[in-house]
C-alpha cells in the first residue's frame, strides 16, 4: 500500500494548497466494498494521453452524479501537452516533492550508499547498473538472446502460455526478434553492457551498484559481466540479513532501497527502459544531478556493432565514445509526448 514506502503525513500536508487529500473514503459512503469493483463506480475508457477537456467533458459529469469513482485505467490517461502549465507543475511538485519515502527506507538506504562509497577502504565512487533481464522482461520483450536449444524450448513454451495472442505458432517470431534488435527494443545481456562499459573506460576496479531483480540464466548468465568487473554487489551484498529482512515484507520496499541507492550513485546506467529508470534519470536532472552522469546506451547502434564479428576493438571504443557523447544525462529539449518524470526540463525547472 502507499502507506507502506511513502509518508503519508507529508504528502498531505506538502499539497494541502494544491489539493484536499482525505486519508479514507467518507463513513457516509456505504459501498465502499464495491467502489473498485462497480461498473457504476468506475469511469472507463479513458484514452493514453487524453487532454484536460477529456476531463471536465467526460469524467467530472460522472463524479458530480455519482459522488465519488474509481477510475481505470490510470497510467499515462492524461497528457503532457493538451493540459494547463499549472497542472504540470503540480506533477512535478508531486513527483519530487510531496512523495518521501519512509525514515526507515530513507535511513537504510543511506547506510548502502555510505558502504558502497567506503567499500575499498576509502571514499570511492560508484556505479549503479540497473539490470533488467528478468525472466518476464526476456520473455516478454520477444527477442531472441543467446543460449541453448533447451533454454530457447523452455522460453518459447513461457512465452506461449504467458502471452498467447502473440506467440500464435511462433513462425513469426525469429524476424520480429531481428526487426526489435536492430531497432534497440530489446534488453542488453549482462555480458554486453560489460563490453560498452569497458569500451567507455570503466576498469575492472569499478565499483558497481547492481539494482535487479532475478536475472533470467542465473550466474552463467551474469558471469560476462563479473569477469570484466568482479566488484559488483547488490544490497543484500551490503547489508546483514537482519537488515534487509524488515523490507522483505514488501517488494516495493526493497525496490525503494534500489531507488535512491541508484539516485545517490556517482555514475547511472539503464540497460532497458522502464519507469524505474526513467524516474532516476529525471530525478538526477531536475535535483541537478544531471552534473553526475546518468548513461542510456543507444540500444540501436550497439546491436549493430554486436552483429558484426570482424570489427576491431578500437574501432568499437571508438565508435561506443562518439555515440555516448551527448547520452550523458543532461536536461534535453522537450518535444510532443515527451516523458516528463524523464525530462522535467520545461515544465519543472524552468521558470517561465
Amino acid at each position: 500500500k502507499f502507506e507502506d514506502i511513502f509518508d503519508v503525513d507529508h504528502f498531505i500536508n506538502y499539497l494541502k494548497d494544491d489539493v484536499r487529500i482525505v486519508r479514507d473514503i467518507p463513513d457516509w459512503f456505504t459501498e465502499k466494498d464495491e467502489l473498485f469493483t462497480s461498473i457504476r463506480r468506475t469511469v472507463k475508457n479513458i484514452p493514453k494521453y487524453a487532454p484536460a477537456q477529456f476531463y471536465v467533458d467526460n469524467v467530472l459529469p460522472r463524479i458530480k452524479e455519482k459522488k465519488i469513482m474509481s477510475i481505470k485505467p490510470f497510467v499515462d490517461r492524461l497528457g503532457y501537452d493538451n493540459v494547463p502549465m499549472k497542472i504540470n507543475r503540480l506533477r512535478c511538485r508531486v513527483n519530487y516533492h510531496a512523495l518521501k519515502f519512509l525514515p526507515g527506507i530513507e535511513e537504510m538506504a543511506d547506510k548502502l550508499a555510505t558502504r558502497m562509497r567506503n567499500r575499498t577502504g576509502n571514499v570511492n565512487p560508484y556505479m549503479a547498473l540497473h539490470l533488467r533481464f528478468e525472466k518476464g522482461m526476456v520473455g516478454l520483450s520477444f527477442c531472441d538472446f543467446a543460449g541453448t536449444r533447451e533454454e530457447k524450448a523452455m522460453m518459447a513454451e513461457y512465452r506461449q502460455k504467458q502471452w498467447p495472442r502473440r506467440f500464435k505458432n511462433g513462425s513469426h517470431l525469429w524476424s520480429l526478434a531481428l526487426e526489435k534488435r536492430k531497432e534497440g527494443r530489446c534488453p542488453l545481456e549482462p555480458g554486453e553492457i560489460g563490453f560498452i562499459l569497458r569500451a567507455m573506460g570503466y576498469t575492472k576496479e569499478t565499483q558497481i551498484y547492481v539494482a535487479s531483480g532475478q536475472v533470467y540464466g542465473g550466474n552463467n548468465r551474469m558471469a560476462p559481466l563479473r569477469n570484466m568487473f568482479p566488484n559488483l554487489v547488490t544490497k543484500e551484498d551490503l547489508a546483514s540479513k537482519e537488515e534487509i529482512e524488515h523490507f522483505k515484507k514488501h517488494v516495493t520496499s526493497l525496490a525503494a532501497l534500489d531507488f535512491l541507492v541508484c539516485l545517490k550513485s556517482d555514475v547511472f546506467v539503464m540497460t532497458h527502459g522502464g519507469n524505474f529508470a526513467k524516474l532516476i534519470i529525471g530525478f538526477r536532472r531536475y535535483m541537478g544531478r544531471h552534473r553526475l552522469k546518468s548513461i542510456k546506451p543507444d540500444k540501436g547502434l550497439m546491436s549493430k556493432f554486436f552483429g558484426n564479428p570482424y570489427m576491431p576493438w578500437a574501432n568499437f571504443v571508438e565508435d561506443v565514445m562518439i555515440t555516448h557523447q551527448t547520452r550523458t544525462g543532461l536536461p534535453e529539449a522537450t518535444f510532443p509526448h515527451y516523458d516528463l518524470w524523464e525530462n522535467p526540463l520545461s515544465h519543472c525547472m524552468c521558470r517561465a
